[in-house]
């Protein structure tokens, strides 16, 4: 009887020994997995967060030009094919077309706040070309640019700002057509602005890369439009 309950004792010890083993092995297998899981959770936030902070906005604010009228906004527009350009090079940016049609300056500079409630790294600024078919003063139309280069500004201190260059016909009149194009030339120097000189140019007045308007460039000539604003817009970037 006493064997048997020494036995039994011994045995009861090397059971409650293999329990507490078994038990602390669990325990390690459980955090280790813990360990395992939460380090995965880490790597994922770091990749996650590093792809955010990698991923760049750039803004196209402008009118009929930026949105693509007559073509297909989503592939013959300049602004997508800037995006293609620079996938294409795989570089970290994504292209915002906040362009809208029959747009003046006035306009721009009414709904300026609402395009700023999303993040903006390089603002590209296009508007004016529709004030100058209009006859407007040009004093009110610079004004009208720079309260929106202003608020941009305000609003993203560190953005790089774009100023697209425009004219207008000669049959504007020689004064007014001169000061309509020294006006972009004036903000960008007086705001250390980044310039496209024309941003037409070999496009503005061809025929066979304009619309039967005239004005509204055409696949072929978006294409064009696109060179002159990879030309300035890719040094920045």
């Amino acid at each position: 009887m006493k064997q048997f309950s020494s036995n039994f004792y011994m045995g009861g010890r090397y059971l409650a020994a293999s329990l507490l083993i078994w038990i602390l092995a669990a325990a390690c297998g459980n955090n280790e997995e813990k360990a395992n899981e939460a380090t995965k959770q880490k790597r994922e936030q770091v990749k996650t967060t590093t792809g955010n902070e990698k991923t760049k906005t750039i803004v196209f604010y402008g009118n009929s030009l930026t949105a693509g009228y007559g073509v297909d906004p989503s592939s013959e527009a300049f602004p997508a094919l800037v995006q293609e350009k620079i996938d294409s090079l795989q570089l970290p940016y994504k292209v915002v077309n906040a362009g809208v049609s029959g747009e003046t300056t006035a306009g721009g500079k009414g709904r300026i706040d609402w395009i700023l409630r999303q993040q903006v790294d390089v603002f590209v600024l296009e508007l004016g070309g529709n004030d100058g078919l209009r006859g407007i003063p040009i004093a009110e139309t610079s004004r009208n640019l720079q309260a929106i280069i202003d608020r941009v500004r305000e609003k993203y201190p560190d953005a790089k700002i774009v100023l697209a260059g425009m004219q207008v016909p000669p049959n504007m009149g020689r004064q007014y057509a001169n000061a309509f194009r020294g006006t972009f030339e004036q903000l960008a120097t007086k705001n250390n602005l980044v310039l496209i000189p024309f941003l037409l140019e070999h496009v503005g007045g061809i025929a066979s890369l304009n619309q039967p308007d005239g004005i509204h460039p055409n696949p072929e000539g978006h294409r064009i439009v696109a060179e002159n604003v990879w030309k300035v817009l890719q040094q920045l970037l």
